[in-house]
């Protein structure tokens, strides 16, 4: 990962838009140093399914999504950076806990029902077997209320962590000296 002070015109461009609001640029980001235009494609995409205003479903639900194809997937830089930020928009302490609980225990059924765990289900099948994927998956969702707009959101976030879970995995990248979370929830020293 290259440093500001060494990054070449092009990736000082890219750096630049991939900056969080407090200024830093996070390791998900800057382990695309050696080729800017796939950082800036990352951050569209990471923008667009997490952040955009256009999404109706609540920005701590598709946080929690996040959270819980990473924990699935077992990438522990996702899993804390979107859990920081799903807590922090949660702003509930003891509902925070229950929902973290459930999504590391992977017994959804005991902090969500109705059309969040059905969201939740299908999330689960898509990241653990996606091949077995079928136009129930799809009605067993929508029989809870979900539309098909929420499926196409959470199917996004979902599709998104399976991408990101896989780059950060497979190049190793760690926490050291990110700040944890889009909300800056804190800094951390060492990896995890």
């Amino acid at each position: 990962m290259v440093p500001d002070e060494e990054a070449s015109a092009s990736l000082r461009q890219a750096l630049e838009r991939a900056r969080a609001p407090d200024g830093s640029v996070a390791n998900v980001m800057r382990v695309h140093s050696l080729r800017p235009h796939t950082m800036d494609g990352h951050v569209a995409l990471y923008e667009s399914v997490l952040h955009h205003p256009g999404n109706s479903l609540p920005g701590w639900f598709l946080e929690t999504v996040g959270a819980y194809v990473s924990s699935l997937n077992r990438c522990a830089y996702s899993f804390t950076n979107h859990w920081a930020n799903a807590a922090h928009l949660i702003d509930d302490e003891a509902r925070a806990a229950e929902v973290h609980d459930a999504l590391v225990a992977d017994r959804l059924e005991s902090a969500f029902d109705g059309k969040q765990l059905a969201l939740l289900r299908y999330v689960r099948k898509l990241t653990l077997a996606p091949g077995k994927m079928t136009e129930a998956d799809l009605d067993e969702a929508r029989s809870t209320g979900a539309t098909d707009g929420e499926i196409l959101e959470v199917n996004q976030v979902a599709a998104y962590f399976a991408y990101a879970n896989r780059l950060l995995n497979g190049l190793g990248v760690t926490l050291e000296g990110d700040v944890i979370g889009y909300y800056g929830t804190g800094r951390q020293s060492s990896s995890p």
